[in-house]
């Protein structure tokens, strides 16, 4: 890491006034638990978890993509072309124009993305959510891209992964946006009577709709260290029911040991883990350590 390129020479040029296109504006990344400062390039190269803490920071969906797969090495997969603003919808914005502010910052058509490689050798559909374009919500163009990446599974007689990270069904959509539930509830379906793994990783947050339909319709449930898991909120609950909720309801931890997800596990061992459940739930051979394999060679 260069301190003078990247800390002392932004430092006096703040102090003389001066702007500079080379230095980025989210230099340091605080963490939400302890406070720490972190570099956002040490941050990256440590897959979007802080490095003392361990808390797991929300991973671009790209980026999440490039990790998974052999050597960043995969096909994407293509957005189909849906109807845009079916019902004209406009709150305080119309609903074109959040559109475009999130194409504009994430660089993508809409919340998902999806590709189809090799993980450890395994080949497999993965499907990924990406928060920051309006909160992963779930509309017509994301509902189509998931029931598009299980057909893509069920053509290619392999496992489908999906990472979820949704505030849930997209509102402006209304009831277009909740018919993707059943939509893809059908797809995972589909996917299961082909005899394909399901596997589901649950990611920060997973909420609303999209937790009441295919995020937890897995074969097997992943989940990610501290992750949100919910349908609504906690302040809604506990002002419904008028009770205060246990300490860490509705996170990942919580839900493993209620039963509902099987296994919370660190980020950088995701890869080799999902590799190893397919191997399993496929009967493939074991894959052999390299060493294993060289002195049989």
């Amino acid at each position: 890491m260069n301190w003078i390129t990247n800390f002392v020479r932004p430092k006096i040029n703040s102090m003389l006034g001066r702007t500079s296109v080379d230095t980025p504006e989210n230099l340091w990344i605080k963490c939400p638990e302890t406070g720490e400062m972190v570099f956002h390039k040490e941050l990256e190269a440590n897959k979007w978890v802080i490095p003392n803490s361990g808390y797991h920071m929300k991973m671009p969906a790209r980026e999440r993509l490039a990790d998974l797969f052999d050597d960043g090495d995969y096909e994407a997969l293509s957005q189909p072309k849906v109807a845009v603003d079916p019902l004209r919808f406009r709150d305080s914005k119309k609903y074109t124009d959040r559109l475009r502010d999130s194409k504009a910052k994430t660089g993508q058509e809409d919340t998902i993305l999806s590709g189809v490689g090799k993980v450890r050798g395994v080949k497999m559909v993965a499907v990924v959510h990406e928060f920051a374009f309006m909160g992963g919500s779930l509309g017509m163009a994301a509902g189509e891209a998931i029931v598009k990446a299980f057909e893509r599974a069920i053509q290619e007689k392999c496992p489908l992964v999906m990472f979820p990270a949704s505030g849930g069904a997209r509102m402006q959509e209304g009831i277009l946006s909740l018919m993707q539930l059943p939509r893809t509830t059908v797809a995972v379906e589909m996917l299961k009577e082909a005899g394909q793994p399901y596997i589901v990783v649950l990611t920060n947050p997973t909420t609303g709709g999209v937790t009441a339909s295919y995020a937890m319709l897995g074969d097997i449930h992943l989940a990610e260290p501290g992750a949100e898991i919910c349908f609504a909120g906690k302040r809604v609950i506990e002002q419904t029911i008028r009770e205060k909720l246990p300490e860490g309801f509705q996170t990942s931890e919580y839900l493993m040991e209620h039963g509902m997800v099987d296994m919370v596990i660190d980020r950088r061992e995701i890869p080799e883990t999902i590799a190893r459940l397919c191997r399993i739930m496929t009967h493939m051979p074991a894959d052999k350590p390299e060493h294993l394999a060289l002195a049989a060679e």
